[in-house]
């Protein structure tokens, strides 16, 4: 019984410790978020206060009147999410076809397909700034929304293709050859035994893909005028040569966040399964 109870109380011990520390990680990671949201809605003159107070002292919704006014908000808001969306959908269609030819088909130079992707997210994505801009000045691409969504595609296509390589490699073949035992032609097979499996993956993937696109700046800032500026080169408005206004700033990325939290709201439930799904094997 002694053993018993001493075994009892190191695991209270343990989950106690991870619980701490999984408290600890949460505060971490979401402290700036709260502090965001505190200098969003408190007054211009307490968010450059030398002292600041970690709980609000006022309310107010002058800094997301101020951030609507200082420069077009919906402009570079429906900017981002045209890019966003078009390269989440070219993105997925794309590479779900490689992903499925690399993982179900045997053919000459897979390897190296292979190695070649994982290559391309090695290459830091400063470096490819001047070729990008030479390429797409060109091509006449530049300062254009399409020249913009080839751009973030070759950065997105690798981790798409090798993320949903992992999905795919999870699924049986022999549900296919089962189905197509009973009559399924091979894309038969794929569209009623695959593709609803696949289904957790493609949320996460097209999350992640979203979430990279919108967030993107060095790119959206180098390739584009200020009159075709994306919704995070709009946040630069509120740095001046008079100084930052960082209440409208934190104001502005409170609004800019909206639509990533709205669409994890609406996917969790997939997007919490496909990242245990592809985490197995592949």
């Amino acid at each position: 019984m002694s053993a018993i109870a001493a075994s009892g109380r190191r695991g209270g011990k343990s989950r106690l410790g991870w619980n701490l520390l999984g408290l600890l990680v949460f505060v971490t990671a979401g402290f700036p978020v709260y502090w965001m949201l505190n200098t969003a809605f408190k007054p211009a003159k307490d968010a450059i206060d030398p002292d600041p107070s970690l709980l609000p002292t006022g309310l107010t919704l002058t800094n997301f009147r101020r951030a609507l006014d200082i420069a077009d908000f919906w402009g570079p808001v429906g900017r981002s999410l045209v890019v966003s969306l078009t390269v989440v959908v070219i993105g997925i269609f794309v590479g779900l076809l490689a992903a499925l030819a690399i993982s179900r088909f045997a053919f000459r130079g897979r390897k190296v397909v292979i190695v070649g992707i994982l290559a391309v997210q090695m290459v830091p994505l400063v470096a490819m700034i001047i070729p990008v801009f030479l390429l797409l000045n060109d091509l006449g691409q530049y300062d254009k929304l399409s020249g913009l969504i080839v751009t973030y595609l070759t950065f997105i296509l690798p981790f798409t293709v090798w993320t949903l390589r992992g999905f795919i490699v999870n699924i049986p073949r022999e549900l296919e050859e089962a189905a197509m035992v009973d009559g399924c032609s091979r894309t038969g097979a794929f569209l009623r035994v695959v593709f609803p499996l696949l289904a957790p993956g493609l949320v996460a993937t097209s999350v992640y893909g979203f979430i990279q696109a919108w967030n993107e700046y060095l790119y959206a800032l180098m390739l584009m005028s200020q009159q075709n500026q994306t919704a995070t080169v709009w946040l630069g408005n509120f740095t001046t040569k008079h100084g930052t206004e960082y209440a409208p700033m934190m104001a502005g990325s409170t609004m800019m966040a909206v639509p990533i939290v709205v669409l994890f709201l609406l996917v969790q439930r997939k997007m919490a399964a496909g990242l245990t799904a592809g985490a197995v094997k592949g």
